[in-house]
């Protein structure tokens, strides 16, 4: 029997838990991009040390390149 990623795909970000931690993650980059730590297009991203999306305090809150970020979360990255 087939999967069908698309409606999976769909129904996870459409999740009450998911948008809230997507909420706080966007909320985690306009607070450093008010302090002037980032830019839009800067090739950027703010990761959260302790892997919390919930916990936006400025001392959990790392900038990492695009690529190293997303690297690491694949296993790439050491």
């Amino acid at each position: 029997m087939a999967r069908d990623y698309k409606h999976e795909y769909a129904t996870y970000h459409s999740k009450p838990d998911q948008k809230k931690r997507r909420a706080k993650r966007n909320a985690a980059r306009s607070l450093l991009i008010q302090s002037g730590r980032v830019h839009k297009g800067d090739g950027k991203d703010v990761d959260h040390k302790d892997r919390n999306p919930h916990n936006n305090s400025v001392s959990n809150l790392r900038i990492q390149s695009k690529s190293q970020n997303r690297a690491w979360r694949k296993g790439k990255n050491g």
